[in-house]
């Protein structure tokens, strides 16, 4: 008795951490870029009160083990990762990725030069990922998240291309973001592309980098941080980066962002399901100490 007591205990603590993650899915329901995370269980230890035998010559059958399982953990919580719905903003600045990749972003290791934008960019190990393109220039010229993290740019899309910051000088006019994740601009008079960017255009327009993607082998296991952002790590694997449109990539869409991928039949459905597999396990204790009262009662 005493033993079901203490399965049922952890069945609560599991039922209990499944509505927790159901509940921040719900949460975040209109969060830009948000991939909502599954909870999945496996049973605990198990006693064993009979071991396994094999046949043998005496004309013995053999038998199977015979276990007690001690309860539920978790086994997994899960990432999500389908793409969310598309909505259009009308912002020249709000960039959306249909299909595979990350938006990288980071903080600078020191002040970015508008004028080279080559330049200083973060190591690896300093990247973040999101999904939320909904961007803004700050007041140097250069395109960041909402919390102050760089958008991470390609100074082109062939072999040679390097990380870059995006920087859309003062003056500049008509901005777009093409499928190719190319940010371009009229630029003011006098402009100049910094060293390694690519040249004005016949048309006079010019690019001011191409907005960098990441691929990962095991992207489930990227990890989830503050502001819409994930951080890669051993479980997840090194990223591999190239532009939006090209083989392996998503394509970008600009002036429109993406959507939360919560589904609300399916959070309310595991909401239920928590609350009544919850219930059932309380229904195990109550009936646990029911007994052990009965056992008390004996002795008159």
């Amino acid at each position: 008795m005493m033993r079901s007591m203490y399965s049922a205990i952890s069945g609560l603590k599991a039922q209990q951490t499944m509505l927790d993650v159901t509940a921040n899915n719900l949460a975040n329901v209109n969060t830009i870029g948000f991939k909502a995370s599954a909870t999945s269980f496996q049973d605990a230890l198990s006693q064993t009160q009979r071991g396994a035998a094999a046949a043998n010559a005496g004309g013995f059958a053999g038998q199977a083990a015979a276990q007690v399982g001690l309860g539920v953990q978790i086994g997994a919580i899960t990432n999500r990762m389908t793409g969310g719905g598309l909505q259009t903003t009308g912002n020249p600045l709000d960039i959306a990725i249909s299909g595979e990749g990350w938006m990288r972003v980071a903080l600078a290791p020191g002040a970015p030069n508008p004028a080279n934008p080559t330049a200083g960019t973060p190591a690896v190990a300093a990247m973040n990922y999101t999904r939320a393109g909904n961007f803004i220039r700050n007041n140097e010229g250069f395109l960041t998240t909402q919390d102050g993290y760089y958008v991470i740019g390609r100074s082109g899309t062939g072999a040679g291309a390097v990380d870059c910051y995006i920087n859309i000088p003062t003056g500049a006019t008509d901005i777009s973001i093409g499928a190719d994740g190319s940010v371009s601009f009229v630029p003011p008079a006098g402009w100049a592309p910094g060293p390694g960017m690519p040249p004005i255009g016949a048309d006079g327009r010019a690019i001011a980098g191409y907005v960098s993607l990441a691929t990962f082998p095991n992207e489930q296991a990227l990890a989830h941080a503050s502001g819409n952002r994930f951080i890669a790590n051993a479980a997840s694997g090194a990223e591999v980066v190239g532009t939006p449109s090209s083989v392996g990539y998503g394509t970008a869409v600009g002036g429109a962002i993406e959507m939360s991928n919560v589904d609300l039949a399916t959070e309310f459905t595991n909401m239920i399901v928590a609350q009544r597999g919850f219930q059932a396990n309380s229904r195990v204790i109550s009936t646990g100490d029911e007994m052990l009262q009965d056992l008390v009662n004996l002795k008159r």
